[in-house]
């Protein structure tokens, strides 16, 4: 099972960077946060974060708009409020609902591209519960996606996935899950109409 989330590590100067991130469950019969594996590029800061530190943070949210503006690197107020974690070095995001403390035990020496890393859970908690499922959540998740492989895959294929997943966003959603879409749209529609568009890709 892979659940997406939000991963804080910490850069070389000491600031926490956070990242979208969809961890791989070692253990998901039932589903369990004691060891997960994630998959970020070889060329990304929060790789380099991990292997260099061996330990960070992963978050269960609730929040898309949090999660875009992570994917965007946009924080027009700064970066959202974190607390240190208690058993590593690193940060907890206050908004999330739940964390889990980890160290990297083993890195697949096989991943080219994008690096295989096991880690361990060692701490963990519930800082609220979680909201509930919502398709318009799950939709945001989706066009989330969509605009970290803007550099990959055909503009039209981008545009069809946001008008499908338009409807359920203007459905269901609140005004949260409309404005973390339309913070991905704009940013897809500005991104494609480069010559050779970029994008900041999920780490």
């Amino acid at each position: 099972m892979i659940v997406e989330g939000l991963v804080t590590t910490r850069n070389e100067d000491g600031s926490p960077r956070i990242r979208p991130m969809g961890p791989k469950l070692v253990d998901d019969d039932p589903p369990s946060f004691n060891r997960f594996v994630l998959r970020p590029y070889r060329t990304s800061a929060t790789y380099r974060n991990l292997i260099r530190d061996g330990q960070g943070v992963l978050h269960v949210v609730d929040d898309v708009l949090l999660l875009a503006r992570a994917l965007l690197e946009d924080w027009p107020n700064g970066p959202p409020p974190t607390r240190p974690a208690a058993r590593i070095e690193g940060f907890i995001l206050e908004h999330a609902c739940r964390y889990f403390e980890f160290r990297l035990e083993n890195s697949d020496p096989r991943a080219i591209e994008r690096a295989e890393l096991e880690v361990r859970t060692v701490a963990s908690g519930e800082l609220r519960p979680f909201l509930g499922l919502n398709r318009a959540m799950g939709a945001v998740v989706e066009a989330a996606v969509l605009a970290s492989r803007v550099h990959l895959l055909p503009h039209q294929t981008i545009s069809e996935g946001f008008e499908r997943l338009a409807i359920p966003v203007e459905k269901t959603g609140g005004p949260r899950e409309r404005e973390a879409f339309d913070l991905l749209r704009r940013f897809v529609d500005s991104a494609t109409k480069l010559v050779h568009p970029t994008s900041r890709p999920c780490d």
